[in-house]
């Protein structure tokens, strides 16, 4: 089951053509991937302060279908693809909801994002904390 979470469309996410600026899709996948930490009870700081460590992005795979603009309500997703003990690669999408028609959410944007888990003084890759990594992947 994916985490999901909603966001509006503002005036600062789009470009001259009135649609999403296609480099905001990423600041949504990033807030969406927090949420989904802090829903579980562990908001990005804290894991920084309490295990000595912290994700960081290693790639970014996206792939763009239909634009969103101004105003528009969007559900932002995220859900483990595959992980191993150092990593996650995390599925997320950008919907329209109800924009079909029939009544099904529009895929806007859809992505497979790469996160790693380094100790936050070195950065070097670490393992992912096992009680993290059962609550993301369950």
């Amino acid at each position: 089951m994916a985490f999901t979470w909603p966001v509006r469309v503002y005036w600062e996410d789009t470009d001259a053509g009135g649609i999403v600026f296609y480099a905001n899709y990423l600041k949504f996948f990033e807030r969406a991937r927090t949420e989904w930490l802090r829903a579980l009870g562990h908001g990005q700081h804290e894991l920084k302060i309490h295990t000595g460590g912290m994700f960081v992005v290693t790639n970014a795979e996206l792939r763009y279908l239909h634009p969103a603009r101004l105003d528009d309500e969007l559900l932002v997703t995220a859900a483990i693809h595959e992980h191993s003990r150092a990593s996650l690669t995390v599925a997320q999408q950008a919907l329209r909801p109800g924009a079909g028609t029939d009544g099904t959410p529009t895929l806007l944007c859809e992505a497979l994002i790469r996160i790693g888990w380094v100790s936050a003084d070195t950065l070097k890759p670490q393992r992912i904390p096992s009680t993290l990594l059962e609550q993301l992947s369950s």
